[in-house]
């Protein structure tokens, strides 16, 4: 019998010459880089404007600026985007040889990207919700709300001023560096919050790979239903058939970042799915075998929307699918402003597409914080937590400098200070929450930095806010201190006086 190895080798040999060409990832020629380049520009306009309802001023400083510098020159050509507010549509042209790229909005699903060489014609094809799944129940599981008033915490008020502050003047943490929001919640309420770049507490933003941890979370609530295993093998049916060797591939394997798949040398960048409206079942699950499942960890988009690919063909109901992200996690914790985008195709684009407010991922947060429960219902499974930020069997190469990973978390186990324990969710541009439970504390910070600039220094800023906590906790022992040694002063009897 043939190796595992062996097996292997020969399948790498004989697979590529059968893979379609939009398979490889990248533009590699200008008509490639230039639509890439309009599908950026018209969906995140889209995006903006009828998901996160930005102006188009901040459009231009937020979303549509520091972009990759690999489109940057072709970007700058392109014409300005035709908006369609009654259909709630965007088109750029990018050719006259070819028609425009276009993204278009419905309610619950935000905004989706024709492919390349679709015309408007297409838009009748994409998937819409018979009836959108609407928030109808009081949130009853932390003060994160979205009329939430700041309670009178002065200890933590003054203790955190100083950094918060910092994290927007665009020095102190990262020359150049642009961040929208900072939120950080103690104990389920909201004790510090700033905003900028025309952002408020109702403003949507593009989660970018936070999404990831995000599916995570919706894989464990699928899980804590029954209706999907990780360790089962074979997570789609593509591949599982004849000799493919991926059906070894499990929900763990992936969620590790641990598929052993070919991504192409950065398994970050799935332009094609992300700017070239792509399919996941085209751009993500067609790549081979590069290592054994499980041996290497390699961080990859792929891996991350085959894991939410899996659960749709798990439930076999698209449109239970397609609520249950609402209605299994979102809108149980409150969390009414996010929305997950899909592909033309309906699969959820959920390493990156998902639009949120800072305080629906500090919900996403506290429910961590709480084990999974939210106002007395388990929404996932016990022992998750554990799970997704327990290391990895396959860890980062440059995991001693960088941290850790778990389960599309990172581990922010490499700063000392930093209390143990933490993990965090991470994104382009500057997105993350940061969980740390020894200090029942959630921080938030969404930002728009300059893609290929200055990277916003996370764990200098956590350790900063920690340390500000952990003072803030002294300022309230010493004052306790305080009241219960005058307590006792007012109530020791008197001294009696010498006859």
């Amino acid at each position: 019998m043939p190796t595992f190895r062996a097996a292997l080798a020969a399948l790498a040999l004989s697979i590529p010459l059968a893979l379609p060409a939009m398979a490889q990832e990248g533009g590699t020629t200008e008509e490639t880089q230039r639509a890439l380049a309009a599908g950026w520009k018209a969906t995140f306009t889209c995006s903006g404007l009828f998901v996160a309802r930005q102006t188009q001023q901040e459009l231009d400083q937020n979303e549509l600026s520091g972009i990759y510098p690999d489109y940057a020159r072709y970007f700058d050509q392109l014409p300005p985007a035709r908006i369609d507010q009654a259909r709630k549509t965007v088109s750029v042209d990018y050719s006259p040889l070819m028609p425009p790229r276009m993204a278009a909005y419905r309610p619950g699903f935000g905004c989706t990207q024709l492919p390349v060489g679709a015309t408007e014609k297409a838009i009748d094809f994409l998937p819409r919700f018979a009836a959108w799944p609407e928030y109808t129940t009081q949130d009853r599981g932390s003060a994160i709300g979205s009329n939430v008033k700041l309670e009178l915490r002065l200890e933590e008020a003054e203790r955190l001023e100083m950094p918060v502050i910092s994290a927007f003047d665009e020095m102190t943490y990262g020359a150049g560096t642009r961040t929208s929001s900072v939120i950080v919640v103690r104990d389920g309420q909201v004790v510090a919050e700033r905003y900028a770049r025309g952002v408020e507490h109702e403003t949507p933003q593009r989660t970018w790979s936070v999404g990831k941890s995000l599916t995570a979370t919706l894989i464990g609530a699928a899980r804590r239903q029954g209706l999907i295993d990780i360790d089962y093998p074979a997570v789609i049916a593509a591949w599982n058939k004849g000799a493919d060797p991926r059906r070894e591939i499990t929900l763990r394997h992936l969620l590790h970042m641990a598929s052993g798949l070919d991504s192409g040398e950065n398994g970050s960048r799935t332009d094609r799915l992300y700017f070239g409206g792509g399919r996941v079942v085209d751009q993500a699950a067609t790549g081979i075998l590069e290592v054994e499942p499980g041996s290497r960890f390699k961080y990859a988009n792929n891996d991350t929307v085959i894991a939410m690919r899996a659960l749709r063909e798990a439930m076999a109901d698209d449109t239970r699918f397609h609520r249950f992200p609402y209605e299994a996690v979102l809108h149980k914790i409150g969390a009414v402003r996010t929305t997950m985008e899909i592909d033309w195709n309906g699969d959820f684009i959920s390493s990156s597409q998902v639009w949120a407010t800072g305080r629906d991922l500090a919900r996403i947060g506290q429910l961590y914080l709480q084990d999974g429960m939210w106002a007395g219902e388990r929404l996932l499974p016990e022992g998750w937590v554990e799970f997704v930020r327990t290391p990895a069997p396959a860890q980062p190469a440059d995991a001693a400098s960088r941290g850790g990973y778990g389960a599309q978390f990172w581990l922010m186990n490499n700063v000392p200070g930093v209390p143990e324990g933490t993990f965090y969710a991470a994104g382009n541009r500057g997105q993350y929450i940061v969980i740390i439970p020894t200090l029942n504390t959630v921080i938030v910070r969404q930002g728009y930095d300059m893609i290929g600039g200055a990277r916003f220094e996370i764990e200098r800023f956590v350790l900063d806010v920690s340390r500000a906590i952990q003072a803030a906790d002294a300022d309230r022992g010493l004052a306790a201190e305080d009241l219960r040694r005058a307590a006792e002063a007012e109530n020791a009897p008197a001294p009696r006086r010498l006859r």
